[in-house]
């Protein structure tokens, strides 16, 4: 195996550049030219911090399933707020299609892996790859940013009734995610890519538009957040990705746990529903015991006898496994 790092520059960081981890397995010898899948991992940690419980110890699964694995150190806040992040994590999978050749990279399965607040990171490349934000500012191409896959576990997805507040305000603010996606990317969005207020209006706009028409489409709760109302319109529900979700989104592997306390299996389950609805295929697995932030749910990322090590968990693992073999 080859171990290298490097650093990822993009628009607006200000806390230096992203540190990108590449584990890159050996070819072997009786099957010198096989391609191996690829597979990005966003650690989690409210974008405040990032856990090293779901950083090299997940990495080290994946070199075991046979797939070249990578993690990606991405700004957090304070200091750095959205879109920061997800520029990042799109020169990442854009690095890794660059070199799949030289790599023996599979450039058809380049997975983003993320948990938590790092699931809504991946989950968030996936949504947004094919909007000129999200790639223009790099200058990168829509096809050379795009994930062919997601893989989350127990991610933040929504701003509204279920969500997991921190994780917004630390993404966007606390003026910024009260603001309209239109206010937002003409303060802040524009700004960093040295562009007039207007370079991206059609994706705000966009962004507003695509959350007002899934909003619609789904299943109204029985018992509405009374809160709701007025976070209509503002860069907190633009930011709750089941309602972004479109025939353009890649497949996804999602689990998450019954009994979570910090961010509510409604997050996995809507983004389920959603990629349905849009005819995306999905695999989603809830595990009914276990809190936030399970990890691995074993010794390696548990402290010994803590509520961390379940062993039922575990089996997300061999799951995600089959999965992707699946899709080889």
């Amino acid at each position: 195996m080859r171990y290298q790092s490097e650093q990822i520059a993009v628009p607006g960081q200000q806390t230096g550049t992203a540190e990108f981890r590449e584990y890159i397995l050996d070819p072997v010898r009786v099957a010198p030219e096989r391609l191996r899948p690829a597979v990005i991992v966003c650690p989690g940690g409210g974008y405040w911090f990032k856990s090293d419980r779901e950083a090299e110890p997940i990495v080290m699964q994946f070199l075991a399933m046979g797939c070249h694995s990578f993690w990606l150190d991405y700004s957090v806040s304070p200091e750095n707020h959205f879109p920061v992040s997800l520029w990042e994590t799109a020169k990442a999978v854009a690095e890794v299609r660059k070199h799949s050749g030289e790599w023996l990279v599979d450039p058809e399965q380049i997975y983003i892996c993320g948990f938590s607040a790092g699931g809504h990171l991946a989950c968030s490349l996936g949504m947004f790859w094919n909007r000129r934000f999200a790639y223009e500012p790099l200058g990168l191409t829509a096809e050379q940013v795009r994930p062919n896959g997601m893989i989350l576990g127990y991610p933040v997805i929504s701003g509204g009734e279920f969500a997991h507040r921190d994780s917004f305000k630390c993404l966007l603010g606390e003026e910024g995610r009260k603001l309209t996606a239109e206010e937002y990317f003409r303060r802040y969005v524009g700004s960093l890519t040295g562009e007039s207020g207007e370079a991206y209006a059609l994706d705000a706009a966009a962004l507003s538009e695509n959350a007002a028409r899934n909003r619609s489409a789904a299943p109204s709760a029985a018992c509405p957040d009374p809160a709701e109302a007025e976070r209509r319109g503002t860069m907190e529900e633009v930011m709750s990705l089941e309602l972004q979700v479109s025939e353009a989104s890649p497949r996804a592997f999602v689990w998450h746990t019954f009994e979570d306390g910090a961010v509510p299996v409604e997050n996995s389950i809507m983004l389920a529903a959603a990629l349905r609805r849009c005819g995306v295929n999905v695999e989603l697995h809830i595990f009914p015991k276990g809190g936030h932030g399970l990890s691995l749910a074993n010794a390696e990322t548990s402290v010994p006898e803590s509520a961390q090590l379940m062993p039922a968990v575990q089996e997300w693992i061999p799951l995600v496994r089959a999965w992707i073999d699946g899709w080889r």
